[in-house]
């Protein structure tokens, strides 16, 4: 049995600035990572780096733009590892909304716990950034 994180929220902007917060290391790093490097191209692999001891890197599973975008952990701990998360954007009348999942987790354990929570608060961080250019000081970001 894996375990399995999802999040959908509504953000207020063009669907092209979302996805761009979203692939784009220099957005990226506004709302999750210390620094970023990495192409939205399937294959290519992104390196999210939070602090010397958490320089972790992802593979690219699939990207549509302006509709998805999918990591699958390469290079991280024991618990992300089996892990892949990914976005899928819709537009809706006003809004966009995005549904975010991060699945195999080995555990449901206090690394799963507190992930789930950190994606929610990076979440309200990535909707600060994309619709008022609010940026999350690294170091406040959960």
């Amino acid at each position: 049995m894996t375990y399995a994180i999802y999040h959908n929220l509504e953000i207020n902007a063009p669907i092209s600035k979302i996805f761009q917060a979203i692939t784009e290391p220099k957005h990226l790093e506004n709302w999750w990572p210390f620094k970023c490097e990495g192409v939205p191209v399937e294959n290519e692999v992104y390196n999210f780096f939070f602090t010397p001891e958490y320089d972790w890197y992802g593979k690219v599973i699939i990207v549509e733009k302006d509709k998805a975008f999918y990591i699958k952990m390469t290079k991280s701990d024991k618990d992300w590892d089996p892990t892949s998360f990914g976005f899928d954007l819709e537009q809706k009348t006003a809004n966009v909304q995005i549904k975010f999942w991060h699945i195999g987790w080995p555990s449901c354990n206090d690394h799963f716990k507190r992930s789930s929570f950190c994606w929610a608060m990076l979440l309200s961080g990535l909707k600060l950034y994309v619709e008022k250019g609010k940026i999350v000081p690294f170091a406040e970001r959960d």
